[in-house]
């Protein structure tokens, strides 16, 4: 009885195909990312940033990788799951905040116009997305009462804010001419009150809830404009609305919970915060 000839396993000659694969994804998204930051068209480039974000998080590219490199559908599921694990460990969980993204692509479509004539600009940065709002279109000079006519696009702002659970900072900003006029004696003073005025705004007439918002005044601190000229200086005359990030959360101060009230009987007499034991009433 003649023995079969066992025959040499076949060798994959294509397996550099994965690294050659994978390096092309990156650099892929290499120059997204360049184009992102780089591109005179902050519209344009987020939504291009959000398409890409999708086609990777949505299993596009994978599936043509894998098309390529000639993987099942076991090996996807196995690495779709490692994905999703990590992002869940990252991103800590269900109560995460969300991306931010969306909500600039959208404040950015519906303000267009705003945009365009220089009355608000929209940014991201590190500690979230800031809509800057000029003074000129939102507020008369040296006071801190909203123009009625410009509600129509705070409404926008705060329709975005209301479709998010992220906490918002209302900052106020001069520019460095010193003011002192029958309401106001400093630039502190003023930059406080157009903040408090806006979140007063949001709240009463937005239905902002009034724990998502905090305000601070800088007065002519963090300019983001020379102030040697005119142009300059209206630039730095500013309500910014920060939506905050977990970045920029993260040196904003936490409730502390009060401790419940002792409820045994026969407990000692009861004491006020800042003085000795008040009287029991008599009888």
């Amino acid at each position: 009885m003649s023995r079969r000839k066992k025959h040499a396993g076949h060798e994959n000659h294509e397996r550099w195909l994965v690294s050659y694969a994978d390096f092309i994804t990156l650099l892929f998204a290499f120059f997204v990312v360049m184009f992102a930051s780089s591109h005179a068209d902050k519209g344009k480039a987020a939504q291009v940033s959000e398409s890409v974000r999708k086609a990777l998080e949505e299993g596009q590219v994978a599936a043509v990788l894998a098309g390529i490199l000639g993987t099942g559908d076991g090996d996807r599921k196995k690495a779709a799951v490692k994905v999703e694990a990590g992002a869940a460990e990252a991103g800590g969980g269900a109560e995460a905040q969300p991306d931010l993204a969306a909500s600039y692509a959208a404040l950015t479509a519906d303000l267009y116009l705003e945009i365009q004539a220089g009355k608000i600009r929209i940014t991201m940065e590190p500690r979230g997305l800031v809509v800057s709002l000029r003074e000129a279109a939102f507020f008369s000079t040296g006071d801190d009462r909203i123009d009625p006519g410009t509600y129509p696009s705070l409404e926008k702002i705060a329709a975005a804010i209301l479709k998010i659970p992220n906490s918002v900072r209302l900052e106020g900003h001069t520019d460095s001419v010193p003011i002192h006029n029958s309401r106001f004696r400093s630039n502190w003073e003023l930059s406080a009150a157009r903040a408090i005025a806006t979140l007063e705004l949001f709240a009463e007439r937005f239905g902002v809830a009034r724990d998502r918002l905090a305000i601070v005044g800088y007065a002519e601190t963090m300019p983001v404009d020379t102030n040697e000229t005119e142009a300059g200086r209206a630039h730095n005359r500013r309500v910014d609305v920060v939506i905050l990030n977990e970045h920029g959360m993260l040196p904003e101060p936490k409730p502390v919970k009060e401790p419940a009230p002792a409820t045994r009987s026969g407990s000692s007499p009861s004491r006020s915060k800042d003085g000795p034991a008040a009287p029991r009433p008599a009888g």
